[in-house]
């Protein structure tokens, strides 16, 4: 159950942070990211943060190269141009 709920949360966060930049190279590179800083918080609080940083990373490094600036899109990417 904590596991599920786990996944459940660092994928909904790294489907929302994972629009920033243009390219689809661009955009898996910040949502893997901001995808495994977001895990590893919440994995640390599950006692489990190498597990939530994985995850998140990648959830958030999928779904930024699968998705286009027009379907998600949060700024500019702090990491490329």
């Amino acid at each position: 159950m904590r596991s599920t709920l786990l996944f459940a949360v660092v994928t909904a966060s790294a489907l929302a942070l994972a629009g920033c930049g243009a390219s689809p190279g661009c955009r898996a590179v910040t949502g893997a990211g901001i995808g495994a800083a977001g895990g590893a918080a919440i994995g640390a609080l599950a006692g489990a943060p190498g597990l939530g940083a994985a995850a998140g990373a990648a959830a958030g490094g999928l779904t930024g190269a699968v998705t286009s600036p027009s379907q998600v899109s949060a700024g500019p990417s702090p990491f490329c141009e």
